[in-house]
């Protein structure tokens, strides 16, 4: 059982949902990001989705892509995210750690350093998911397998549009949990219609057995409670994202602490 796979387990037994923060690696300060995953981890995350910075992201609204922009200037690439949850995993070692990004770091990873250099570095670790938001499914059975023998899962997006044949796609190569996106559109962008997401569960439930995540528009408590009374976890970004983004580094983690020990107090309401 993965680390992903048992945390799910034992928030059912409990009758709780999971918290899912993301922030973006190297971001607000370069080297501030373990110390920060120590304190969401402490706050009440569940699961903690880290941003690898990419020049060209295609779901990521103006805060999370200021963010990557930020971190990249900074020298932060995924040799210098896989160091920072080794560190992380030096205090924590049951909090999840997901990935989350694009192919093209992935894939020069294995180019510099060797075919499979990815998944094998990043189970050493101490990453127990990947999303990849350009990787479709019909092409991922491979890496879904690689990264599943080293103890990882693959973790995929369904959105508003999501076709039966797409969800059953997902469903034949994801573990861990789907993550459903939310709006139409990129993260950060227009308003959550609850209603919406309440409709849409079932339907991507007929298909996938894992848990369900929703994200993309969560904002605050309010937001969230709402969500969590349908879904299996809840996914706050941008709003994170702002939040720290010009705070002095001696008020970061206290910041994001804070926001999230109210997001823990509204889900487990």
């Amino acid at each position: 059982m993965s680390r992903i796979d048992a945390t799910f387990a034992r928030l059912r037994e409990q009758g709780r949902k999971a918290l899912i923060p993301f922030v973006t690696a190297g971001f607000p300060q370069p080297d501030i990001t373990p110390e920060l995953m120590w304190g969401m981890a402490e706050a009440g995350a569940d699961v903690i989705e880290l941003g690898v910075p990419f020049s060209d992201p295609s779901a990521d609204g103006p805060v999370i892509q200021k963010a990557g922009d930020r971190a990249l200037a900074a020298g932060i690439g995924l040799r210098e995210v896989l160091a920072m949850v080794t560190t992380f995993r030096q205090r924590d070692t049951s909090t999840p750690v997901v990935l989350m990004g694009y192919a093209n770091p992935i894939e020069r990873y294995d180019q510099v350093h060797g075919t499979g250099a990815f998944v094998r570095d990043a189970a050493t670790a101490g990453v127990d998911g990947v999303l990849v938001v350009d990787y479709p499914p019909e092409e991922c059975a491979e890496f879904a397998q690689a990264l599943r023998s080293h103890g990882m899962d693959l973790i995929f997006l369904l959105a508003p549009t999501s076709t039966d044949e797409r969800m059953a796609e997902v469903a034949r190569v994801a573990s861990g949990y789907v993550y459903y996106v939310s709006l139409k559109g990129v993260t950060g962008a227009g308003t959550l219609d609850v209603s919406q997401v309440e409709a849409m569960l079932p339907r991507i439930r007929a298909h996938v057995s894992i848990p369900v995540g929703v994200g993309f528009g969560i904002r605050d408590a309010d937001t969230a409670r709402a969500i969590g009374r349908t879904s299996d976890a809840v996914v706050i970004g941008s709003r994170l994202i702002q939040l720290i983004e010009n705070e002095p580094r001696d008020r970061v983690v206290a910041t994001a602490a804070g926001f999230l020990g109210t997001i823990r107090q509204a889900l487990d309401a």
